[in-house]
């Protein structure tokens, strides 16, 4: 029996930042005005990126504690490259302060000493499409796909960028259905189901 979930949901989802990425708005007939985004996955307690100052912190909305966090981790990725879990923790950190580039530097090194993490694959991927880098996220989010073939969040977010970045709605249908065999009572994070949106965006393609 299929198990209900709503994408993206499971026990490695950070609290602080269940939905992530640039909202989208996907007209597709009577779907018009429904919007969705894509998801982060990662591990851990999510910081922030690092600044050189109390003062630039609070001009990026960076608080002094996340200010600390950063610095901490990026001393610790300094004084011991090889330690995975610290480069994904960094990697977390630029992602919540939209440090795209620095995002993707440190979940990029964490995959060079641990290449078969699925959760960092499909971060890098959300960090990509927001670099305005879609080939790059759909390479990712198929690397996340080709690890854990039942990962959910990366067969999601691979739709949402072949949808509304690279204008292929074929491709989206392809992804979603996909994600539908894997679960079929999966739902987008508004609640809707994937099947009934993939249903849907087949009837706009045919009018």
């Amino acid at each position: 029996m299929a198990k209900e979930t709503q994408v993206g949901r499971n026990g490695y989802v950070k609290k602080e930042t269940m939905l992530v990425a640039a909202i989208i708005t996907l007209v597709v007939g009577f779907v018009g005005g429904v919007t969705y985004s894509s998801f982060k996955f990662g591990t851990g307690t999510p910081v922030q990126t690092s600044v050189p100052s109390q003062q630039t912190s609070r001009d990026q909305g960076v608080s002094e504690k996340q200010a600390d966090m950063i610095q901490s981790f990026e001393k610790e990725t300094s004084q011991n490259p090889e330690n995975v879990e610290a480069w994904i923790q960094l990697g977390n950190l630029y992602f919540d302060t939209n440090r795209f580039k620095k995002a993707i530097r440190a979940y990029k090194k964490s995959l060079e000493l641990n290449h078969n993490n699925p959760d960092v694959w499909t971060d890098l991927g959300v960090m990509y499409r927001r670099s305005s880098q879609p080939i790059g996220a759909i390479e990712a989010f198929e690397k996340a796909i080709e690890i854990d073939p039942n990962h959910e969040t990366s067969r999601f977010n691979k739709g949402i960028v072949l949808m509304h970045d690279l204008n292929d709605r074929e491709g989206a249908i392809k992804a979603w259905e996909g994600l539908i065999k894997v679960n079929p009572l999966a739902s987008t994070p508004n609640g809707q189901p994937v099947m009934e949106l993939v249903e849907k965006l087949k009837a706009s393609m045919n009018q």
